[in-house]
């Protein structure tokens, strides 16, 4: 089993005339990539399907102009 570091991000206040100093564990770097690769996912996701919903609504109601600026906005979609 790999041994972890462990490091700390160290902040001195002044409280009521007292030196006040805390410490707090910094969250490993694998954690937050992790997390930001799931939130872009998340959101691309998102996007892709209410970008897809206004298409198929703008096909319902025939709108030819909309359908076109929709279309636009889509093709980033696409290219997976």
């Amino acid at each position: 089993m790999k041994k972890q570091k462990v490091s700390y991000q160290i902040k001195s206040t002044f409280m009521k005339g007292k030196k006040k100093v805390t410490a707090k564990k910094e969250v490993a770097f694998e954690l937050k990539l992790a997390s930001v690769l799931v939130l872009d996912e998340l959101c691309y996701m998102w996007n892709k399907h209410h970008i897809e919903a206004q298409l198929n609504d703008a096909i319902d109601q025939q709108d030819k102009e909309r359908f076109m600026e929709l279309s636009e906005l889509y093709k980033p979609f696409t290219h997976e």
